[in-house]
């Protein structure tokens, strides 16, 4: 892989994704895989003004080692240095580089009875923390190639040609295989940031989905929300971009305003397994039936997780026609897989989508419909034939999209 362009993506993601300002602290957290190239993004972290970088490594094969040896009560139970590490974090508020490179099957015959327990457990102790971290510090996720996964995504060649040609997918759809993605990505969020204007000024207050393979659903809006979409900005007015690649325009819908029936395009990675060609009813805006030819299972946890976890939290407009979906690749990935064509989400919302939400307390935003969680889980529902029509407050019907691409 050309090491040039790989420092030019390490500057995207540290001027770009996390924006870090002069004297942050921030926190990149990495597998094992790609060890020089974290090394060229804490580089970059410090030209942009970074005052401190820390690295925290982790090795997914590990987790189910510690599964199987450990008790639950333990995998449960926080250690004072833990809190302590959470509350230090709610104050200093540094800036976070998740990069991803996990294997999507990396925890297949875990104990998943164990590990739904373990995970809901403590995310509860950490979600206060989240929550008074929430929409003040920039963060991005983004993405470098692990063996297995690239395995994964192409089977048909050796470990090391794999990882190349998912270097090679990564860095396209991530629009950073130029001279200049830093310049590129102000392009591409000036075009998302139009798109999203003219959304807005359409005051819609619902959303019609219907594609041949059954998807026929309907999302309530919330009155004063708006679409976002590509870089936004913290409360005090750091703008960064939190997924790289983006592609999407997204709302977060109104919690308990959904009927109908969706069905996914794509298989869905979660907790380490794969969850494949299933559909989600939804009833008063529940999801109150799930199908699955694999791993529904889990899929029935995942929506009972808690009373939020059944409702939706987003949805993301994407055109099939995107960069991504024309990769012709499945990343087994839901930052890339996402980013193909249309999605929502199962659980959180986000705050930023509604109008004032800086002047609100966090109980001001739930009532007024944004979906609480523990978890937020994307799901791609975007096809060749899907059709979006938008509702306003007057009853006008708006084509948004048509045979899967924007009508606008």
């Amino acid at each position: 892989m050309n090491k040039l362009q790989l420092k030019r993506y390490a500057k995207l993601l540290a001027k770009t994704g996390v924006n870090v300002k002069k004297g942050q602290t921030v926190v990149v957290q990495a597998e094992l895989d790609q060890p020089e190239f974290v090394e060229y993004v804490v580089e970059e972290l410090y030209r942009a003004g970074a005052g401190k970088v820390i690295v925290e490594w982790s090795h997914q094969p590990l987790v189910s080692v510690h599964y199987k040896y450990q008790k639950q009560e333990r995998l449960e139970a926080f250690e004072k240095w833990e809190l302590e590490k959470l509350e230090h974090n709610a104050q200093s508020l540094p800036a976070k580089l998740y990069l991803e490179s996990a294997d999507p099957d990396g925890l297949n015959g875990i104990d998943q009875e164990k590990f739904t327990a373990v995970r809901t457990s403590r995310t509860k102790v950490i979600k206060p923390y989240r929550d008074r971290m929430e929409n003040k510090y920039q963060w991005c996720i983004a993405a470098v190639p692990g063996k297995a996964w690239a395995k994964k995504v192409f089977p048909g060649l050796m470990v090391n040609a794999a990882v190349e040609k998912l270097w090679d997918a990564i860095l396209v759809a991530s629009r950073a295989d130029g001279p200049d993605p830093v310049r590129e990505w102000a392009r591409h969020n000036d075009e998302l940031a139009q798109r999203c204007d003219y959304l807005n000024r359409l005051k819609l207050v619902a959303l019609e989905y219907k594609s041949s393979n059954g998807t026929n659903l309907r999302v309530g809006l919330i009155e004063g929300s708006r679409f976002c979409g590509g870089g936004e900005e913290t409360l005090g007015g750091a703008y960064f971009n939190p997924n790289i690649p983006s592609e999407e325009i997204f709302i977060s819908p109104k919690a308990g305003d959904a009927d109908g029936i969706v069905y996914s395009t794509k298989p869905l990675s979660y907790q380490g397994e794969l969850i494949e060609n299933f559909s989600v009813r939804f009833e008063g805006g529940k999801a109150v039936e799930v199908k699955a030819e694999k791993n529904v299972a889990l899929l029935e946890k995942m929506i009972k997780m808690d009373e939020g976890a059944s409702m939706l939290g987003e949805c993301a407009l994407i055109a099939y026609d995107s960069p991504i979906n024309n990769q012709g690749i499945l990343y087994y990935n839901t930052l890339f897989d996402e980013n193909a064509s249309c999605h929502l989400a199962l659980g959180r919302g986000f705050n930023e989508c509604l109008k004032g939400y800086e002047d609100m307390t966090l109980e001001e935003i739930r009532a007024k419909g944004i979906n609480d969680s523990l978890i937020h889980v994307d799901f791609m529902i975007g096809s060749k034939d899907l059709d979006v029509v938008g509702i306003t407050k007057n009853g006008d019907r708006v084509q948004i999209f048509k045979n899967g691409n924007w009508a606008i």
